[in-house]
């Protein structure tokens, strides 16, 4: 049991908050790149996507694995994006800081849904049953590429408070 709960409802939980914080993050990034403010989408997915983080810390574990060290670096990274907005207001240079950081925190969430279907979808799993083999590597290059061109492009575009 976790939290009084199953561990199959707390997994079900856990990527139900996951899920919605990648659809969140889908929208922040869109508002991103089209300059549009940060109300609903961002908040949304900032939220989220601690709660995923932290979450997936409550499972047992025995050691200090790949999950435990994307979750401890997508903690971290979501702190700074969370000073960047909230107390220094994307001022001067926490606007980019705040691009940056919640786009690696939506990139970090993005890989770990990678990874989890190559683990869990049949076809998947045939094409990389140990996720070292050329499909999940070439999966995972295209997913990093798409980030860096989106995010560079969010960088560019996000100017909160110019006009659109």
């Amino acid at each position: 049991m976790i939290l009084g709960m199953s561990v199959a409802t707390f997994t079900l939980l856990h990527v139900i908050i996951s899920l919605i914080g990648i659809v969140a993050g889908a929208f922040a990034l869109r508002g991103m790149i089209e300059n549009k403010p940060l109300d609903f989408w961002a908040p949304l997915f900032l939220a989220t996507t601690v709660l995923t983080s932290v979450t997936g810390f409550l499972f047992h574990f025995t050691s200090f694995g790949p999950p435990e060290i994307v979750g401890a670096i997508s903690l971290v990274v979501l702190a700074i994006a969370l000073v960047a907005l909230y107390p220094s207001h994307l001022a001067g240079v926490w606007r980019p800081v705040y691009v940056v950081t919640a786009v690696l925190a939506f990139y970090l969430n993005f890989f770990v849904l990678v990874a989890q279907a190559f683990q869990k979808i049949g076809f998947l799993h045939a094409l990389a049953p140990t996720g070292s083999e050329p499909p999940f590597l070439v999966a995972q290059v295209v997913v990093l590429v798409a980030f860096l061109a989106l995010g560079t492009l969010a960088v560019r575009r996000f100017h909160p408070g110019a006009p659109a």
